[in-house]
């Protein structure tokens, strides 16, 4: 006879017998416990019902315990949450002001429509609460409702009462207040309302400036960014607004210290006396220079903002250079911002020891840190004329390592101070080429090819330099097959009695055995110039740059300025717009994701694209501007289409029936040809090209009889052929 052993019940029906306990401690125990399962992500939805009837009592942490499981479960039982209003509409006339601050919190946080009508008359009487905390909670309860619901907050005047509560006497309660009408004109610009929410008057900026010393650091951040978006009516009171603001500087927040900056930045501009602004920018230094005492993270932060910061006024940091020199012991993020600000703060005053911690960078164990030295030490050469000589020195020290990627950044490097001071540091150059071996990177490789193509009449071996990139042509990157092409045509146009096999050379290998369109795109043209017009060839490839210079700042003026206003938010860290990183709406879920496409859109589109080829099919020669006149009685534009939709690839494509698009659309391209005439098969559209001088004739390699050649003069050809090869050129060149 076997026993079957009782059912084990669940920890839910325990936790529900626990929960209608007699005994008060194990009620409240069982509530504790349901809140540690919901925290671990168990489901107790199933004990909504047991929880709700412990709302009622007199033991504070009871009820916010309560509290927090409604708030979690209210979406999913929302009939069972109207069960709770009586609640909440009892606890907020509770004596205990911390009782009705909860209740009304909890209510703003439920989000369920349902309960929202019996929140309005709540929510009135706490906003003229005597408590200050129950005043300042319902301030921002008036900004979840307006989330929810905006008619209702406009249609019971709580933006009225929001707006009345900014004179309030307790600066915490101007703050809640300030930041709710903040995110409510937010929400109004996201939704596209055409009134201004919150408008900035002259009188509530002083109510804003008396209550500023007196807040949180939470509240300063939300004040001050009202203050800038206000506009002062005249410099007068930009000034003001500045001398109220200056005190933040000294604050221990980095963002209140940052928001503060922003302010003053942004009310500067309609300040006319130059010695206030002076003022005012040697007050920012230091506590800019304090924000770098923090953790990395919130240096990175700083450093991005000073960055933007000296791009709008370089004379903020001048003479903090040492402040910015890089630790031991900082990560890599913070030392590429302190090397792009050490940068911008270089002058011909602090260049020396400013050259003397780059090169002990350059020395260091990170490669990617080493690299950005040696590039800083660059762009300080190009930034400070008369530093430029010591800069190079620097630099062939460095290259004196013989450490692999310290010689190939160095090459780059050299490369634009040529581009910068042509001409001026020739004697460097022996001793870039000495270093050939060492270069295995695609960037460093091109850097020296294009040093010895611009200085090929001054280098004694340029061709043998070259060959050895000539030799290994298909084997190289693109970039270094373009450097080496355009190298070869320099030095071919500068020495041409010596350079004549090479240039042959390399233009056959980039014309046949390269599988670049770029590379070989600039090959024809070459080989066009030098077979035509030499005089043309040496204007466009020897031609007379212009030096290249460090830009000021990395983004716009008008850009530069909404950033400047956007101190320390996210958009002045990325240094983009907010546009660019955040959705439409308040969160961007309305950008992120994608909608369902309407069919009839989807057929509209798919007919536009067989239009477009239908047009592409009846131009012969995309290249050919000359006007042709169209022949009569052929389709175009949508009537185009319709001869095209006669096709099964193209009904498929219409219906929507098609299994693979791709295939259909190629078929389409290979099959209809809208009764225009087939094209005649290509002919060798380059034969016979040559240079036009004498001088510059001469005798072909047999073994290059197949391919177009600048060695010998252009064969004559019958008139009928001449015409065929003209239409067979679809480049439009010969």
């Amino acid at each position: 006879m076997s026993i079957r052993a009782a059912p084990r019940k669940g920890e839910n029906f325990e936790l529900a017998a626990d929960l209608n306990s007699e005994y008060k401690e194990k009620r409240k125990d069982a509530i504790k416990r349901v809140i540690a399962n919901m925290t671990v992500q168990k489901d107790v939805s199933g004990l909504f019902p047991d929880v709700l009837k412990n709302m009622q009592t007199d033991d504070l942490e009871q009820k916010k315990l309560v509290y927090l499981y409604l708030m979690n479960y209210a979406k999913t039982q929302p009939e069972l949450v109207i069960l709770a209003v009586n609640t909440f509409v009892k606890d907020t006339d509770d004596p205990n002001p911390l009782v009705r601050a909860l209740a009304i919190r909890t209510m703003g946080c439920l989000r369920a429509e349902k309960i929202i009508d019996y929140l309005c008359d709540p929510l009135q009487k706490c906003l003229k609460d005597d408590n200050p905390y129950v005043r300042k909670t319902a301030a921002l309860c008036v900004a979840k409702l307006y989330d929810l619901k905006p008619e209702l907050v406009i249609e019971n005047g709580f933006l009225e009462q929001l707006r009345d509560m900014i004179s309030d006497s307790n600066p915490m309660v101007v703050a809640n207040t300030v930041a709710a009408l903040s995110d409510i004109h937010t929400a109004a610009l996201a939704s596209g309302a055409s009134k201004d929410q919150f408008p900035i008057t002259t009188e509530i900026v002083n109510k804003l400036l008396v209550a500023l010393n007196e807040c949180s650091e939470w509240g300063r951040v939300g004040i001050l960014n009202v203050l800038s978006r206000y506009t002062a009516e005249d410099a007068g009171e930009s000034e003001h607004i500045c001398e109220r603001v200056v005190p933040q500087f000294q604050h221990a927040n980095a963002s209140v210290v940052l928001c503060a900056i922003k302010v003053v930045m942004v009310h500067m501009r309609e300040i006319n006396s130059e010695a206030f602004i002076k003022t005012l920018v040697r007050k920012m230094a230091p506590p800019l220079v304090t924000l770098l005492s923090n953790p990395p993270e919130v240096q990175w932060v700083a450093l991005r903002n000073i960055n933007l910061l000296l791009q709008k006024r370089s004379d903020i940091l001048t003479n903090e250079m040492r402040v910015f020199f890089c630790k031991y012991n900082d990560p890599l993020y913070v030392k590429v911002e302190k090397l792009d600000i050490m940068v911008r703060l270089a002058t011909e005053n602090n260049v020396d020891p400013l050259l003397s911690e780059l090169k002990e960078y350059s020395q260091e164990v990170d490669v990617d840190f080493v690299r950005r030295s040696i590039k800083a030490i660059g762009q300080t050469a190009i930034k400070i004329d008369e530093a430029a000589e010591r800069c190079v020195n620097v630099l062939l020290d460095l290259i004196g390592t013989r450490v692999s990627y310290v010689v190939q950044e160095a090459v780059v490097v050299m490369k634009d101070i040529f581009r910068k001071y042509p001409s001026t540091y020739e004697g460097v150059i022996p001793t870039l080429c000495a270093n050939l071996d060492e270069l295995d990177e695609p960037d460093a490789k091109a850097s020296l090819i294009w040093i010895i193509g611009e200085y090929a009449k001054k280098i004694d071996n340029a061709d043998e330099l070259l060959s050895i990139f000539v030799d290994t042509f298909t084997e190289e990157s693109y970039p270094v097959q373009l450097q080496t092409l355009t190298a070869v045509v320099k030095l071919y146009l500068q020495k041409p009695e010596s350079s004549q096999g090479l240039v042959q050379n390399v233009l056959n290998t980039a014309t046949k055995d390269c599988d670049s369109p770029d590379v070989r795109d600039r090959a024809y043209i070459y080989w066009r110039l030098l077979s035509t017009d030499p005089g043309a060839a040496k204007a466009v490839v020897l031609a007379i740059r212009p030096p290249i210079t460090l830009p000021r700042t990395t983004v716009s003026p008008a850009l530069l300025e909404e950033l400047v206003g956007e101190i320390p938010l996210l958009a002045s860290v990325y240094h983009k717009p907010a546009e660019t990183f955040v959705g439409r709406g308040r969160v961007g879920v309305e950008s992120m994701q994608r909608k369902g496409i309407d069919p009839a859109d989807d057929r509209l589109s798919t007919q536009k694209a067989l239009q477009t080829v239908a047009a592409g099919q009846q131009a012969e020669n995309l290249l050919d501007f000359d006007e042709d006149v169209p022949n009569e009685g052929q389709p175009s534009g949508l009537a185009a289409t319709t001869v095209l939709a006669s096709t099964p690839a193209a009904a498929n494509l219409l219906a929507g029936t098609s299994s693979n698009p791709l295939d259909d659309l190629v078929s389409i391209f290979g099959g209809a040809n809208l009764g225009g005439t087939p094209a005649p098969p290509a002919a060798n559209a380059f034969g016979g090209l040559g240079f036009g001088s004498p001088a510059m004739t001469m005798t072909p390699a047999p073994a290059m009889t197949m391919t177009p050649s600048v060695l010998s003069p252009p064969q004559p050809q019958p008139p009928a052929q001449q015409q065929q090869s003209g239409q067979d050129d679809l480049l439009g060149l010969f």
